[in-house]
Parts: C-alpha cells; structure tokens; sequence
C-alpha cells in the first residue's frame, strides 16, 4: 500500500509531463505551419504578386509585435537614408532601393504616407512591412496622415484591396498596423524625422511630450498627433490656419524656436510635393521637406529624393525619375482622378 502512494503521484507527474510534451510538440508544429517565409513573400511582391490573404494576416500580426515595442519618437543610429511620400507608387519604390542601396546594407527612415494615389499601394505596403519583419533594426517605418481608415477610404487604397483581394478584411489587417506605427524619429539626437510639421499644442512642444503621446489609435480629427501629421510649413510667424482643413501653417521662428528647446539641428519631413525632390526651408534652413515619389500620380514631372545623411550627419541627396514601370501605369477605371 505505501508503495502504491509512492508511485502514485510519479506516475500522475509522468503523465502530464507526456501530455506537456504533446502540447509543447503540437505548438511548435503550429509555427512551423504559421511560419513567414518572408524571402519568398519579398520574391512575389517584386514579381509583381500580392502576398495572400493568410501570409498577409500573419504578417500584419507579427508586424504589431515589433511595432508596439518602438517609441512614438523612434532613436535612430547615422548613417541612414531618409525618405518621404510613396504613395503606392511600387515600382518607383524598387528604384528608389536602386538608388540608395538595399537593405541591410542601407539603413532607413520612410517618413510615411505609403499608400493612396498610386496603382500599388498594396505591394508597396507589403513589401515594406517584409523589410520591416526581415530587418527591424534596419528599416523605421513612421505614421503619415494617409495611414488612416477614413483617408483611404477616400483615396484609393480600400478599394484597390477589395479589387485585388475580392474583400475588405486585408483592409483591415493594415489598417489596424497603421496603428502601431511611431509618428517619428531622432537621428543621433540631432534630426527630427516626422511626416507633416509642428503644433501649438503643449502636447507637442517638446520630444519628451510627442513620446507621451497615445499613438495606437485612428488619427483624431485634431490634436498634436493630427498636427504632426497634417501641418506645413509656410514663410510667416508663428501659427495659421492651414488650408488643408487639418493641422496648422508654422513659421521659421516657430521652427527655430522648437529646434533651440530640444537640441535639434534639422527637422526632415514629407507630406508636401517637390518638384526638385527636396526644399530646405527659412534662411537657417532649419527644416526640409523630401519627397519620394517622382512623377507623382504618374503625370507630375517631378523627380524624388532620398535624403543620405552619413556618420557625420552630413547630408547628400540623391536624385532618381520614375521607374519604366511606373511610366506604363495604367488608373483602374474606379480609381478617383483626384489631385492634391
């Protein structure tokens, strides 16, 4: 009998050690079945493919993870490679990796506004988010004000999902990244990357007030999260209402003020086309705005930058025309023939 009570709880521990192991057995089975095969989600997106249904949930999903873990205000190491608006323009984003060199061996900050407007906003967005999954350390994906459930459904993104994919879910599956992305970064301290401008609000004031910011959210109708996302610059003092309907006018003292406060030697943003690719801004040329996609709406004659800043924070630019590709780009027949 005391033997019994002896092998008793041994064999009861066994049993659930084997029924632990089929269970730890099953699980990693389950992520061999769920595994990225991102090489090949890269291979498809570049040969003209969109990734699945299911590849891109799982993507968007493990994208959540490494997104969540970044600051609103991501610091960044030099050397790196700035760029502004895509606009699903894809094959122009292929040239663009041309240009500046691919990654890893290139570090990047895309300071957002990846999708709308252009035919490949899909790809673009996908192809981006692989490089992000493949890379994390290498690639910085920010917020833009067309990362957002309500512009694009307005501009073309929705529907060139539910064309190419039948159904609005993969919509939602990106949408719900847009989320996670930081709305900037700092390189070495000393260059402010964010998508649109600056803000009045307190809130928004200072470095330290933006990473308090609550970003994982749809972008509110106003706010500093929205007027980081939709503001301009513009030669005049201090603050106006911007025409855009969203955001704010700021001036080079505004600028200038806001550089002084948190260290800054440059503030590098997007959001407004450029025919020359870039423009620096107010005579200490304390702001530039980069523009990444030449040609934009495939009828703009512009050509792109990509602002290189190197260990040094000396800056390059390098000039690139659309891709041939972009060039035979064909507007779907339900695409708005909106400009703006």
């Amino acid at each position: 009998m005391a033997r019994n009570l002896t092998t008793r709880p041994i064999k009861a521990a066994c049993k659930k050690i084997a029924a632990l192991s089929i269970i730890a057995v099953a699980h990693i089975s389950l992520q061999s079945m769920f595994s990225l095969n991102l090489d090949l989600y890269l291979k498809t997106l570049k040969g003209g493919n969109c990734l699945s249904e299911r590849d891109l949930r799982l993507v968007c999903e493990k994208a959540k993870e490494i997104l969540i873990e970044e600051s609103n205000i991501q610091p960044v190491s030099a050397p790196v490679n700035v760029c502004g608006d895509l606009h699903g323009q894809f094959y122009d984003l292929l040239k663009l990796f041309e240009t500046g060199g691919e990654v890893p061996s290139k570090n990047y900050i895309f300071i957002g506004d990846f999708v709308d407007r252009g035919y490949n906003s899909v790809e673009t967005f996908e192809y981006l988010l692989c490089l992000k999954l493949k890379y994390p350390s290498n690639i910085t994906l920010l917020r833009g004000n067309h990362e957002s459930r309500q512009i694009t459904l307005q501009y073309g993104f929705y529907d060139e999902v539910v064309r190419k994919y039948g159904n609005a879910n993969p919509w939602k599956y990106c949408t719900d990244v847009f989320d996670y992305l930081g709305i900037g970064a700092v390189i070495e301290g000393k260059i402010l990357c964010i998508h649109g401008g600056l803000s009045p609000n307190a809130d928004a004031s200072t470095l330290d007030s933006m990473r308090l910011i609550e970003r994982n959210m749809e972008i509110p109708h106003s706010g500093p999260f929205t007027d980081i996302m939709w503001s301009d610059p513009d030669d005049i003092e201090g603050f106006k209402v911007n025409p855009r309907g969203a955001g704010w006018l700021f001036g080079g003292n505004i600028v200038k003020q806001f550089n002084y406060i948190n260290g800054l030697e440059l503030i590098c943003r997007a959001h407004q086309l450029v025919m020359d690719g870039y423009k620096f801004w107010f005579p200490e040329r304390s702001l530039v705005t980069v523009w990444s996609a030449p040609n934009y709406c495939y009828r703009s004659g512009n050509v792109a930058s990509i602002l290189n800043i190197n260990e040094n924070l000396e800056k390059e630019f390098k000039i690139f025309d659309a891709a041939v590709e972009s060039e035979k780009s064909i507007r779907p027949r339900n695409v708005l023939p909106y400009f703006l």
